[in-house]
């Protein structure tokens, strides 16, 4: 998705500087062109991320959007060990807050900083088969959420992607950690029967037109919205219905 997303924003004729710890990201930024380099790097690490805004200062100027895109989908639950809550913990939450801490600063003396948070679905729903990318998901969205309401009278501007089902690798290789092949395919048969997998260009798409509309919540599946106000009218309905559900993935 962060290749698809860059590529739309350089077709509308923005700047990036693009981050992974795949060394495949320089080939994505040349086929950019000049409006593109690439850092290659863990966006855990506060010292790339500092590494990340001095580049694109640099090269561009002060920065306007941050996307905090990177995800693993982690361990099944209670059978996955502390150094994988941690990698899922690490990944899909304190980056994003060490994003912030190193861009909101910057962003109010300036009156203006869009942070963009690639949360999932799941953050407002749940993911059977992975309680590390449920729960970190789940942060995900609390801590966008914080900072909407904590910064959005300084100019600061905040949305949170939450798609389901996304053709990428995340979603083709993510259950690599689990214990077992039938977990494995419990996961993803929860995310690919839930909705149509939209591919990564699609989502891309809908990211910008949200950028562009300042909402909160992107949601490239309008499932989800229905989903979650259920969730909310009655929860104990909702959980379980998720239970009968689980149990037709493992029927």
């Amino acid at each position: 998705m962060g290749a698809a997303v860059v590529s739309e924003l350089v077709g509308a004729g923005a700047r990036v500087v693009l981050a992974d710890v795949d060394s495949k990201v320089s080939e994505v930024a040349r086929e950019l062109g000049d409006s593109a380099v690439a850092v290659v790097g863990d966006v855990t690490d506060a010292a790339v991320i500092r590494e990340l805004i001095a580049r694109a200062e640099g090269e561009f100027g002060p920065v306007d959007l941050y996307f905090a895109n990177a995800g693993i989908f982690g361990a099944r639950g209670l059978d996955g060990t502390d150094e994988q809550w941690s990698a899922a913990l690490e990944v899909n939450v304190m980056a994003h807050v060490r994003a912030a801490q190193a861009l909101i600063p910057g962003w109010i003396e300036r009156g203006t900083g869009y942070f963009v948070s690639t949360a999932s679905a799941a953050g407002l729903l749940t993911q059977i088969g992975s309680a590390p990318y449920s729960v970190t998901k789940h942060a995900a969205v609390g801590f966008a959420e914080w900072l909407s309401i904590t910064y959005g009278d300084k100019g600061i501007r905040v949305s949170c992607l939450c798609p389901m089902g996304v053709d990428t690798n995340l979603l083709r290789a993510g259950t690599d950690n689990f214990t077992d092949a039938a977990t494995a395919e419990e996961s993803i048969r929860a995310v690919v029967s839930a909705g149509e997998v939209l591919s990564a260009e699609q989502v891309a798409k809908d990211v910008l037109a949200g950028v562009a509309a300042e909402r909160f919540l992107i949601l490239p599946h309008a499932q989800v919205l229905e989903m979650y106000r259920h969730k909310g009218a009655d929860y104990d309905r909702w959980l379980s219905g998720m239970r009968r559900y689980q149990a037709t993935l493992r029927g």
